[in-house]
C-alpha cells in the first residue's frame, strides 16, 4: 500500500473520529456528569492523537493531546464540566477540522492554534476550573506525564528488553527561569542520542524546537545506560530544574505503562554533591516511587467481534455502476434476440441470466445507498453554534436518519438541507422574549426527518416558530417586483410561499450571513430540481412553518412504463405513474382555453404528448378512444395521450449531455435491447 492510500484512510478514519467527538460532546452536553461520555471522548480523541502523530502531522497530534489532559481531568473526576469548557473544547475541534480540511487539500495540516491551546492549558492548570475538590496531592506529586505508547512503539520496547537493553520512561523539568529553554530541550535530546534512542516525545520534537511547551517533556527511552546515570548526566546540563526516570519492564509495557514509577532527584546546589542511589535496585526505586496510573488502550478480555465491513473509494462505485447499465442494457437485447428467435435452450438461458443479473442489479443499488444520517450527523452542532449566536434556544430532533439515498443524491443534498436548517433557526424560531409573549416555550423545536413513500424519499423540516403570514411575503414580493397586486391576489396561499424560491428573495430585514428565509432559497430550489426532485412548503402562522423535499430513490437506474407515440418510444418514470387506461374523446373538455379530463371526479390536465413533441406517425386527434397515463407531481396530477403501450423495464438513465439545451419534459434517455434510443419524460417539467 502507498502513502497516498494510507494518507486515504487517515483522511477517512479522521473525519469518522471527529464527528464522533461532535456528537459525544453535545451529548455531554446534555449530560455533564455522565462520566461513561467522557471516556468515549477521551478514547476516540486518544485514537485521533495517535494517528496523527504516526502520520507526522504533529499540529493536529499536539492540539489532541491538549484536549486529551483536560478531558483526562474531567473523567478522573478532578474537574468538572462547565459551559466554558464546553466552548473551548468546541473550538478545539474545529480547529481540528479545519486541519483535516487542510491535508484533504493537499496541505501539511498546519494551523496557528496557539490562542486555543493556551485556553486549554489554563483549563488543565486550574485557571478555568469547576472541579468539586482539590486534586489529590499524592496523585500528582510525581509531574510526569502520561504518554501512550502505539502497538508498533511498544513492541519495540518490548524487544529492547527482551534483548537486555534498558527501556526508561523519562520526564525532564526545565528552570522557569530559562531564557532558552529550547536550547536546553535540545542539548537533553543531543545527549540522550548519543547513548540510545529516542522512541516517543511529548511534546513532539518539532513542538519543542519551535518552544511550543511549558518548560518540561517526556519520552520513551532505550538506552544500555543505568537509570541513576542517565538522571545524573541530563541533571549536569544547566537549567535543568529536575529529572525522573522510570525503568520499565514487560509487565508494564504488557499495561501500556499503566503505572509510572519515578526515580526523582532535585537538580542539586553549586556545592553540593548528586545523592547516590546506587545502594538501590531500580525496582526498589521504582517501588519506592509514587505510581501514576496512565492511559489504558488494552482491549477487554475476550476482545470485540471485528468490524465486518470495508472502505471502498466512490471511484470504484461508479465505475461498477457503469459497467453495470451497460450489462443491462445487453441483458434487455438478449431477451428481445431470445424472444425473436423463439429457441427454447436460448430463453431457457436468457431467462436464468435475467433472473441472477436482477439479483446482481439489486446488490449494486444498494451499495451505492447511503443513509441519509451520513448528511444529518453534522447539523446537531451546526445548530447548537447557530441558536448560541443567535442567543435563542433551539432543539434539533432527528428521526429517520437511517433512511437511504443513493450516494450521487447524497453528495448533492447537503448544502440545500443546510441552508434550509439555517433559515428555520434563524427566521423561523422567535427569540426567547417573543416566544413567552406568545406563550410558547422558551425552547423552540427544529424536527430533521426523512422517510421513504414509493420510489422516493422526503426530507422535512419543520420549525414551531412564527410561521408564514401570506400578506407580508406577498407585500415583500410585489415591493421587488417579483409579482404584480393582481397576480398576487388570485395565488393560492402554496404559491404565494414559493415566492421564497424566487431568485434574491428575502423577507430578512437586515441582510447578514443568516438572514431571512429567502436568502439562497433560490439555489435550494434549482438544485433539489436538478437533483429530480421538488420542495413543498407548509406553514400555519404563528405556529410554524414545514419545508417537504422530495427526492429520488436513485438517479442511475429506474423502473418505468414504455410508450410508443407514432415511430418513436418513450419512458415514464413508474414512481409518477397513479395509472393507465382509455377514455373516449368526448371526455375531454376545454376549459379556459386548456383541455382537461374529469378524473375520479377532479378536473386535471389533458397533454397531448405527439403534439407537444411534434412527433409524426400518430396523433391523438384521429382517435375516438385515446390511451392515458396518468402522472403525479406532489399533489397535482395531469393526463398524457400516449399512442400504446409496451410494458415495463428496468432502464439506465443516460444525460443528454452538455450539448443539448434543456429540453422541457425530458430528463435523458435511454438505449433498449432492441438499440433503439427512448427519451425519458420528466413529469417535473409537464405538470406546472
Amino acid at each position: 500500500m502507498d502513502m497516498n492510500q494510507y494518507l486515504s484512510m487517515f483522511i477517512d478514519e479522521s473525519n469518522d473520529h471527529l464527528q464522533s467527538l461532535n456528537e459525544k460532546m453535545l451529548e455531554l452536553e446534555n449530560n455533564p456528569e455522565d462520566i461513561s461520555i467522557v471516556q468515549v471522548i477521551f478514547r476516540s480523541a486518544h485514537t485521533l492523537k495517535g494517528m496523527a502523530a504516526t502520520m507526522g502531522f504533529e499540529d493536529l497530534a499536539s492540539l489532541t493531546h491538549k484536549m486529551e489532559n483536560v478531558l483526562d481531568l474531567v473523567r478522573n473526576e478532578k474537574l468538572t464540566m462547565a459551559e466554558p469548557i464546553f466552548d473551548v473544547l468546541f473550538q478545539s475541534l474545529d480547529a481540528l477540522e479545519s486541519m483535516v480540511q487542510d491535508i484533504m487539500a493537499g496541505g501539511e495540516g498546519k494551523a496557528d492554534v496557539s490562542a486555543i491551546v493556551s485556553r486549554l492549558q489554563a483549563i488543565e492548570s486550574g485557571e478555568v476550573s469547576n472541579s468539586p475538590a482539590a486534586v489529590d496531592e499524592s496523585s500528582t506529586a510525581s509531574t510526569s506525564s502520561a504518554l501512550a505508547l502505539d502497538e508498533f512503539q511498544s513492541s519495540v520496547l518490548t524487544q529492547s528488553i527482551n534483548d537486555g537493553q534498558g527501556a526508561m520512561f523519562i520526564h525532564v523539568t526545565i528552570s522557569q527561569t530559562s531564557q532558552l529553554k529550547s536550547v536546553r530541550a535540545y542539548m537533553v535530546f543531543d545527549l540522550l542520542e548519543r547513548s540510545g534512542e529516542v522512541i516517543k516525545t511529548e511534546p513532539s520534537v518539532q513542538e519543542i524546537e519551535q518552544d511550543q511547551f511549558d518548560y518540561e517533556f517526556t519520552l520513551y527511552y532505550i538506552t544500555p545506560m543505568p537509570p541513576e546515570e542517565l538522571q545524573k548526566a541530563i541533571l549536569n546540563i544547566s537549567e535543568i530544574e529536575k529529572v525522573e526516570v522510570v525503568p520499565l519492564t514487560i509487565e508494564m509495557l504488557g499495561q501500556s505503562a499503566q503505572n509510572e514509577a519515578a526515580v526523582s532527584v532535585e537538580a542539586p546546589d553549586q556545592d553540593a554533591p548528586v545523592k547516590d542511589s546506587d545502594s538501590k535496585s531500580s525496582k526498589e526505586i521504582a517501588s519506592e516511587a509514587k505510581a501514576k496510573p496512565i492511559k489504558n488502550n488494552a482491549k477487554p478480555a475476550g476482545g470485540t467481534v471485528g468490524n465486518r465491513t470495508i472502505r471502498v473509494d466512490i471511484e470504484r462505485l461508479d465505475v461498477l455502476m457503469n459497467l453495470f447499465s451497460e450489462l443491462l442494457i445487453d441483458r434487455s437485447r438478449l431477451e428481445q434476440l431470445a424472444s425473436d428467435l423463439d429457441h427454447s435452450d436460448l430463453i431457457e438461458t436468457v431467462s436464468h441470466m435475467s433472473r441472477v443479473s436482477s439479483d446482481l442489479q439489486n446488490i449494486v443499488l444498494k451499495l451505492r445507498m447511503v443513509p441519509v444520517d451520513t448528511v444529518f450527523n453534522r447539523f446537531p452542532r451546526m445548530v447548537r453554534d447557530l441558536a448560541k449566536s443567535l442567543d435563542k434556544k433551539v432543539d434539533l430532533v432527528i428521526t429517520g436518519a437511517e433512511t437511504e439515498l443513493d450516494r450521487t443524491v447524497i453528495d448533492e443534498i447537503g448544502d440545500p438541507l443546510v441552508h434550509l436548517l439555517r433559515n428555520a433557526v434563524d427566521h423561523g424560531v422567535e427569540s426567547i422574549a417573543k416566544r413567552v409573549e406568545a406563550g410558547k416555550p422558551e425552547t423552540g423545536t427544529v424536527q430533521l426527518r426523512a422517510f421513504h413513500s414509493g420510489n422516493h424519499v422526503f426530507i422535512e423540516i419543520e420549525d414551531d416558530g412564527a410561521g408564514i403570514y401570506r400578506e407580508k411575503l406577498l407585500k415583500t414580493a410585489i415591493s421587488r417586483g417579483v409579482v404584480t397586486e393582481e397576480e398576487g391576489a388570485t395565488m393560492s396561499d402554496e404559491q404565494v410561499y414559493q415566492l421564497l424560491f424566487a431568485p434574491g428573495f428575502s423577507t430578512a430585514e437586515t441582510i447578514s450571513d443568516i438572514s431571512g428565509r429567502g436568502v439562497g432559497l433560490d439555489v435550494v430550489k434549482a438544485k433539489i430540481t436538478s437533483l429530480g426532485g421538488n420542495v413543498s412548503i407548509y406553514s400555519s402562522p404563528g405556529k410554524g412553518t414545514n419545508f417537504s423535499v422530495q427526492l429520488p430513490l436513485t438517479l442511475s437506474i429506474i423502473a418505468a412504463m414504455l410508450i410508443r407515440l407514432g415511430d418513436e418510444k418513450y419512458a415514464i418514470p413508474l414512481s409518477s405513474i397513479v395509472e393507465t387506461g382509455i377514455i373516449k374523446r368526448e371526455r375531454i373538455r376545454d376549459v379556459h382555453g386548456s383541455k382537461m379530463i374529469t378524473f375520479r371526479e377532479n378536473l386535471i390536465p389533458y397533454v397531448s404528448l405527439a403534439g407537444l413533441f411534434g412527433v409524426s406517425g400518430y396523433s391523438d386527434k384521429d382517435e375516438d378512444e385515446i390511451e392515458i397515463v396518468v402522472i403525479r407531481k406532489g399533489e397535482q396530477l395531469a393526463a398524457l395521450a400516449v399512442d400504446d403501450f409496451i410494458g415495463q423495464n428496468e432502464i439506465v438513465i443516460k444525460s443528454l449531455g452538455k450539448y443539448l439545451p434543456a429540453i422541457q419534459g425530458i430528463s435523458g434517455a435511454t438505449i433498449l435491447g432492441d438499440g433503439q434510443v427512448a427519451l425519458i419524460i420528466d413529469p417535473n417539467g409537464l405538470i406546472k
